[in-house]
């Protein structure tokens, strides 16, 4: 009932050379009965290229690693939702954790995301996840349904559908170490309990819910056999073909 997605989030690495390199030989690589889809999110400077090299399968699409809350205007720097969906990426990455310590962005900051990626027809990539501090305080739970919730929550049923949640332990992003699939999938069901909660269980059935936290070739087949995980948004394992093919034909 729901898609499995591996999306690749480059961060701020490869230049434009490097970049368009790395999809190539993906695409070249991907076995044409993969039934994984596949999303590249590369820096903003070549989101229309590698889009426009997408743009011959429904089942490969690019992805913008953020956007602005405002629409346009004096926003020096920003880059607007209906810019990137000019470019025709079909995704907008919102929430990841380095966005939510290094620039602030806050619960209602990334609800306003939302509405501006989805009035220009994005499909949201939304991340949430703990620090080690609260996962050890028992606050986890409670933190994440508040990420989600105060973010999302306002979506109709409808809307709902062209939401992706990505979980993401922050202790296990770019440190080498990886939640125990027994950790991931404890969050993944809760997490699609409190949309069955909120939308009902078809919508809940639905929705993709991917993990990021250093996931990668030698442990993506354990992690995705897990009943409620349905891929990955997958950091620096996404910047080598082989490793990223891999992930994909992990399910």
């Amino acid at each position: 009932m729901r898609k499995n997605i591996v999306a690749g989030n480059w961060k701020m690495n490869l230049n434009r050379t490097e970049g368009i390199a790395l999809v190539e030989d993906v695409l070249a690589k991907l076995p044409t009965d993969n039934n994984t889809h596949v999303v590249f999110a590369p820096s903003f400077v070549y989101l229309h290229k590698v889009a426009k090299m997408c743009a011959n399968t429904s089942k490969v699409a690019a992805a913008a690693q953020d956007c602005s809350s405002n629409e346009k205007g004096a926003f020096t720097g920003e880059i607007s939702a209906n810019m990137i969906a000019s470019c025709n990426a079909r995704y907008v990455v919102l929430g990841h954790s380095e966005r939510r310590a290094n620039f602030k962005e806050s619960n209602e900051l990334l609800k306003t995301k939302v509405g501006q990626a989805f009035t220009n027809n994005l499909k949201v990539i939304f991340c949430c996840g703990e620090s080690l501090v609260q996962r050890e305080s028992g606050v986890h739970f409670d933190w994440i349904n508040t990420q989600i919730s105060e973010s999302l929550f306002h979506l109709s049923s409808e809307e709902f559908k062209n939401i992706v949640i990505a979980y993401e332990p922050i202790w296990a992003i770019g440190t080498g170490v990886t939640a125990s699939t027994d950790q991931a999938q404890e969050i993944h069901a809760f997490i699609r309990n409190i949309l069955v909660d909120q939308y009902g269980l078809e919508v809940a059935l639905s929705t993709s819910i991917l993990y990021g936290g250093s996931c990668k070739p030698s442990n993506a087949k354990e992690l995705f056999a897990s009943q409620d995980i349905d891929g990955g948004l997958i950091g620096g394992a996404s910047l080598n073909s082989d490793d990223f093919i891999a992930i994909t034909q992990s399910f």
